[in-house]
């Protein structure tokens, strides 16, 4: 799927060629399923579900869903040698604010997809016409339509000065809000960390510190990211670390993507079902449901997220991001308090296996505005409960505005 990508913005239309379509669909039907006398989620994803999920992609309307993609405005655009895709969608308000909505992994800019006619037109569903936002959706360089990557490293560090050239020297807008989650909330931290000048404000939906993985050791990162609970609990209940969770803490990807990246992408890649298995094991595990990942996301909404990566072939470009964040780890331009210095809103919500390491030594490390939680909603804030995600950054930005 060739893009041209130049020094100036430039909009395009998603188009899946036939034979990409017609190559899906004949690697899914020829799919070597592996022996699975077990049947549970003991040794990973059950190759029961798996055969059902195969068997939706096989029936999934790719076209209906391209169509859905195309009604948001797509761009490219070259910075710094990076082919950055974004959607843009200018607010209808009054004063509408700038807005960087990021995502993470295994997300893509589509988790956002449900709030950004919301977030730039509230007056057209309810809202009041002064919550209004320009809302900029990047693609993470290596993610999707932000491919090739030539560049590297392209962990959250070198992201983040990406997005500031984007926002600022391509868009023109002097200053700006972010809202984020997952790897991409860490985009946003050290946006609020390196650039606060050039910030209105973060809404980050969980936390990790920006030096998670320094040390000699950095994929052992600790019950509470390294991060030393206060001596005495905050008072906020908010702040208060939240039950823990029965299910393993998911490490397994952390470890792969951060040391052999290229080894898991040469099957992930040749493999549309286990692209499909690795994908969707994580929506499953990382959500919150009552063991059906369909509790949590609609079908056709994973199965876009799914195509999305195999089409654009950036699975492996977009796992080798834990290798470049891990190896090249977080330096810190100031070594001033709090260390994230833009005005910060913060979202838990306590299905997030990340949620109950976080909490207690964020007021010390942010510049907190307003901070809430939920006792639903899991790892994908933004596509599991929108609602909620749209409902915090109005909230947040009304303080900022």
């Amino acid at each position: 799927m060739a893009i041209v990508t130049a020094r100036q913005p430039e909009q395009f239309e998603i188009r899946v060629p036939t034979g990409r379509v017609d190559d899906l669909h004949a690697r899914l039907k020829a799919t070597r399923f592996a022996p699975d006398r077990d049947a549970t989620w003991e040794y990973g994803l059950p190759t029961g579900l798996l055969d059902q999920w195969v068997a939706r992609w096989l029936d999934f309307d790719w076209e209906a869903a391209q169509r859905a993609l195309n009604g948001f405005d797509h761009f490219r655009v070259d910075v710094d040698g990076i082919a950055l895709h974004y959607v843009l969608r200018r607010g209808r308000g009054p004063a509408p604010v700038p807005l960087l909505l990021l995502h993470g992994w295994p997300w893509t800019f589509w988790d956002w997809h449900a709030s950004i006619d919301r977030l730039a037109d509230p007056g057209a569903y309810g809202g009041d016409p002064e919550d209004a936002f320009d809302v900029v959706v990047v693609s993470l360089p290596g993610f999707t339509f932000s491919t090739p990557l030539a560049v590297r490293p392209m962990g959250f560090t070198q992201m983040a000065d990406v997005f500031v050239k984007l926002m600022r020297d391509v868009l023109g807008y002097e200053r700006f809000a972010v809202a984020g989650g997952d790897m991409g909330a860490l985009a946003a931290e050290q946006l609020g960390h390196k650039h606060a000048d050039s910030l209105i404000g973060l809404q980050l939906f969980g936390v990790v510190p920006l030096g998670v993985f320094r040390g000699e050791s950095p994929l052992d990162i600790g019950p509470d990211f390294g991060m030393a609970r206060p001596a005495e609990m905050p008072a906020d209940p908010v702040f208060t670390p939240a039950p823990a969770l029965r299910r393993r803490t998911p490490s397994a990807h952390l470890t792969v993507h951060a040391l052999e990246p290229q080894t898991l992408a040469a099957a992930l890649t040749d493999s549309p079902a286990g692209l499909l298995a690795w994908l969707l094991h994580r929506r499953a595990t990382w959500s919150d449901n009552d063991g059906d990942v369909l509790d949590a996301f609609d079908a056709d909404f994973l199965l876009t997220t799914f195509s999305l990566y195999w089409y654009t072939d950036s699975i492996g470009s977009s796992m080798k991001a834990y290798h470049d964040m891990v190896f090249h780890s977080w330096q810190a331009s100031h070594d001033r308090r709090p260390v994230v210095e833009a005005p910060t809103g913060i979202t838990f919500f306590d299905r997030d296996e990340l949620t109950g390491r976080s909490r207690s030594w964020c007021p010390d490390y942010f510049n907190i505005r307003r901070a809430s939680s939920y006792p639903h909603g899991g790892h994908f804030g933004p596509a599991e409960e929108p609602d909620i995600a749209i409902a915090e950054i109005r909230e947040t930005f009304r303080l900022l505005r």
